[in-house]
């Protein structure tokens, strides 16, 4: 069939608009960076000078950083008195990490993961990887403030209660393993919850393990959790644990059988293993939506890469979907294995021998 120009101006609009949301990505960044969310939150309207000022920053770059926020929707602008403000509904997204709102670590991780792109392309072409760690450090930082305030607001409150008898075996005292625990934000969450239950975060990355036993020490909790470089196919404690905790890292794994065969030994006989994933459905159709475009471009860019990189690369992707990820398990001798819950960007499923 004929194509209209109105049909190629449509999609050239379209990716004008792309184009426009990763620059804007970077300009969040900055704003985060120098504080300039911080600020208009603090003092309400100011213009480019008084913004400036505050942030000890120059008033030229503020000026255009200012237009290019107003374009793009992110904060508002008052032609009557020449000053920008943050929109309150903005607030919580831009400046307070503790709430689920934030999306400041989503922009600085994935910036940094734009940055392997030249790597990335040779993949396409070799079919190689390129590891987690080979990723520019801000990656490690933004993922960890990314994913942090969904583990504030869910982790304790629903998730780990959605397990059968799991929170009552919590708060009586147990031993908990945390699995590719990063910076160890799910691991001192859950501690902090369950002060009569130990927890052992591993991570194969030394640096992300160095910098979870420095924010253990600042929360006090350094008698209670460990943090200790360890992979998912050899972390140690054979029939150890209570609760072993796979935190949106199952999927970036080379071989995820053999991770979860892995934690199967690791289980005492009535332990539990909680897999936390990226929301999606099976089909793949299903996921073509906004939430699939963020999460199939991340798993483009770092998870399947990943994945590829290390023995096997099953590389299930960061929308492996529960059928998929039920069929890993179970060929890993689970037996019983359910959705226990969800949110619009997670599926929380419970695994037993």
């Amino acid at each position: 069939m004929a194509v209209t120009e109105a049909e190629v101006q449509a999609f050239v609009l379209k990716a004008f608009g792309d184009i426009g949301g990763a620059l804007t990505a970077s300009l969040v960044v900055i704003g985060d960076k120098l504080g300039l969310y911080r600020a208009l939150a603090a003092a309400g309207p100011l213009t480019p000078a008084e913004l400036a000022k505050r942030t000890e920053t120059a008033e030229r770059y503020v000026r255009e950083w200012c237009n290019a926020q107003a374009a793009s929707g992110y904060i508002g602008y008052d032609p009557k008195t020449s000053r920008y403000n943050l929109p309150e509904a903005h607030v919580a997204a831009l400046t307070d990490e503790s709430s689920p709102a934030c999306v400041l670590g989503g922009f600085q991780g994935m910036t940094a993961a734009t940055r392997a792109t030249p790597r990335i392309i040779e993949g396409f072409k070799t079919g190689k990887g390129f590891g987690w760690h080979e990723h520019d450090p801000n990656l490690f930082e933004g993922t960890e403030r990314f994913f942090r305030p969904g583990y504030n607001a869910n982790l304790v409150s629903s998730w780990i209660p959605a397990l059968d008898g799991v929170d009552a075996k919590l708060r009586a005292g147990a031993t908990v393993a945390d699995i590719g625990c990063g910076h160890g934000a799910s691991t001192l969450i859950m501690a902090k919850a369950y002060p009569k239950s130990t927890f052992v975060g591993f991570d194969y990355h030394q640096p992300s393990i160095d910098r979870a036993r420095k924010h253990a020490a600042e929360a006090g909790l350094g008698e209670r959790v460990q943090f200790e470089v360890a992979a998912a196919k050899s972390f140690p404690g054979k029939g150890r644990y209570d609760l072993v905790a796979f935190f949106d890292c199952l999927h970036d794994m080379g071989d995820p059988v053999g991770a979860a065969r892995h934690v199967r030994e690791s289980l005492k006989a009535d332990g539990t293993w909680m897999l936390v994933e990226p929301f999606a459905h099976d089909n793949a159709e299903d996921n073509h939506n906004a939430l699939g475009k963020v999460f199939y471009s991340v798993s483009t860019l770092v998870c399947t890469p990943a994945s590829l990189s290390q023995e096997v690369g099953l590389a299930l992707g960061a929308q492996a979907g529960e059928g998929r990820l039920t069929d890993v398990l179970k060929q890993a001798g689970f037996s019983n294995v359910r959705r226990a819950t969800e949110t619009p960007f997670n599926l929380v499923i419970e695994a037993r021998a």
